[in-house]
């Protein structure tokens, strides 16, 4: 995705808010604002925002699984399943 189409200075932003937020509903793209022509913000929709957050969890969650992985803290399969099926027998 190009940002470079979605740049907005921030008078931009406060003259046109209503029609900026209908824009970022509708086009699920994020928008930079611009202050004195260095970018200083990006806005997002919240739904792209909730989806991205959900995206970063499970990334966050496979580095994790990486980590133990490389750390040696893993069990084969097998073994794992025997346990469990020994813990549900014995009840």
């Amino acid at each position: 995705m190009r940002y470079s189409s979605q740049v907005k200075p921030i008078s931009y932003l406060k003259a046109n808010a209503a029609e900026v937020l209908a824009q970022l509903i509708e086009r699920r793209e994020p928008l930079v604002i611009t202050q004195n022509g260095e970018a200083k913000a990006v806005i997002q929709d919240i739904a792209s925002f909730e989806e991205t957050q959900e995206t970063l969890a499970l990334l966050k969650i496979l580095a994790l699984g990486n980590a133990e992985i490389e750390a040696g803290k893993v069990k084969p399969v097998a073994k794992v399943v025997t346990r469990l099926r020994a813990k549900r027998a014995a009840k």
